[in-house]
């Protein structure tokens, strides 16, 4: 969908008009005739409280198609990312080509317009590349957004320098979580990677040899029973100084997850097509750092298998040595995401020196049970780096909560045979979880992102969102790069 900001005598096609007071909206509707308006308001009854629309077809003397007017919360402020994502989806599918949200005279910031333009562009999201009978009334006909403002060129250069990246980086996000496990698998999936050399980035790739030349067994173990090879793939970008250690980004990348030989149900099993989206959001924060030109120096790394059962397949009760030297029972094949997290985060520690490093991945139904498909769940080492991140989630509007870790929980990872076992039993799994990888990050300050309740979910009442793929960890990653290291 085209972008586009201008001034109100820009405006086209159909035309959305906020406001929670009905003179205003009279007002705001002036130029597209004040009377046919009021005579609509008056008709319908139409006092714009929060979630009224009124429809007004063809005003007279005009070139747009249709006013839409949009009542917005009262006694709150005014959203005007979700209020044109909310615009869009309702127009998305009606037969309008274009479309113009006002936004002057709201006393809003250029950013604050530039959001609105991301809003619009989320909602707009669809990924229909395998749908061949979709009706013309099921097709989107929304080609262009304009949002008429007050300070076009301001809200332009704030758009182009971050939210256009962002969306961009989203939607590849979304695109990778939505397709199928029989097109995604890891050797496509590093192939893909491989095409953002043209963004800027630098890419490299190990296969299964330099891995098991490195020591990589507890991430290779996962992908023994698969007929795809396992990859990691790294993306280097290099936008701050040259002397500055590097932020590193690591991302769950398990293409399908069956469970392995601890076989997950059938019901549902589906969508373990998604079991990348950690990864998913590594890939879309490093495309859109490239596109902005972040001044920061940042890797992406993302562990790719796919966990399926074979006769060549891990087995719970193996022992599996870890890049580190650290061995681990394998009590559960399907706690397989730790597996390739702790050889990925070693690798990242000892190769790079970073700075900080992050890791997200789909990790655990515990973190639903937690925290429902509200927020991701928050573990860290290091107060500084849980509190940059808790204050990107606000401005990004991803939102986190920080979870507990102690030595407490530490001990339910015990084993009688090996340095730990990869499970610490029914209770505290997200929080067991995480203390399993923290014994992989050193001194290196790090948090873990479980995001198995936010990368994906079933519906979702937020017009940004599609009902599966979120993207999320996209904007959140970047905000925070933007606001803790780019100065």
């Amino acid at each position: 969908m085209k972008i586009s900001f201008v001034s109100s005598a820009q405006a086209s096609g159909a035309a959305v008009i906020f406001s929670n007071d009905k003179a205003n909206l009279t007002a705001g509707g002036a130029h597209y005739d004040g009377d046919v308006i009021a005579a609509a308001i008056r008709a319908a009854k139409f006092t714009g409280k929060s979630r009224q629309t009124l429809s007004v077809y063809a005003p007279k003397g005009t070139n747009t198609t249709r006013a839409l007017l949009m009542g917005i919360a009262d006694g709150k402020k005014f959203d005007p990312e979700t209020s044109t994502a909310n615009a869009v989806k309702t127009l998305l599918l009606s037969g309008e080509t274009k479309l113009t949200v006002h936004l002057e005279g709201m006393g809003i910031s250029p950013d604050d317009q530039a959001r609105a333009a991301l809003g619009g562009r989320l909602a707009a999201y669809r990924f229909d590349n395998y749908r061949t009978k979709l009706k013309d009334d099921q097709k989107p006909t929304l080609k262009s957004l304009k949002i008429a403002c007050d300070s076009p060129a301001k809200a332009k250069a704030a758009y182009d320098a971050f939210y256009g990246p962002v969306g961009d980086g989203t939607y590849t996000a979304r695109d990778l979580v939505s397709e199928p496990p029989n097109m995604l698998h890891p050797k496509t999936y590093s192939a893909r990677i491989k095409k953002m050399t043209d963004m800027g980035l630098k890419v490299d790739v190990l296969g299964e040899k330099k891995m098991k030349t490195l020591g990589m067994h507890a991430l290779l173990g996962v992908g023994l029973g698969s007929a795809h090879e396992s990859q990691v793939a790294i993306m280097h970008w290099e936008g701050g100084k040259k002397d500055d250690k590097p932020i590193c980004l690591i991302g769950k990348g398990v293409t399908f997850d069956s469970g392995g030989i601890s076989l997950k149900p059938g019901a549902g099993m589906w969508d373990m097509k998604g079991d990348m989206g950690g990864s998913a959001a590594v890939v879309g924060a490093m495309e859109a750092l490239a596109k902005r030109k972040a001044k920061a120096n940042v890797i992406g790394l993302v562990g790719l298998v796919e966990n399926m059962p074979d006769a060549l397949a891990q087995r719970p009760g193996d022992i599996v040595t870890s890049m580190s030297g650290q061995t681990i029972e394998v009590q559960n094949t399907d706690a397989e995401g730790r597996l390739v997290l702790c050889d990925v985060l070693h690798y990242a520690r000892t190769k790079y020196d970073p700075r900080v490093m992050v890791d997200l991945a789909t990790l655990t139904g515990a973190i639903l049970v937690s925290l429902g498909h509200e927020h991701g769940g928050l573990f860290s080492n290091s107060d500084e780096v849980a509190d940059g991140l808790l204050g990107a989630s606000v401005a990004s509007t991803e939102k986190l909560w920080r979870m507990p870790m102690s030595k407490a929980y530490d001990k339910l990872l015990d084993s009688n045979c090996a340095d730990m076992k990869n499970i610490g039993g029914r209770l505290a799994g997200s929080i067991t979880a995480a203390q399993f990888l923290q014994r992989f990050v050193g001194d290196t300050p790090w948090a873990h992102l479980d995001i198995a309740g936010t990368a994906w979910k079933g519906t979702s009442t937020d017009p940004r969102e599609p009902a599966w793929a979120t993207g999320f960890g996209v904007r959140l990653l970047n905000q925070w790069v933007k606001d803790k290291f780019e100065g």
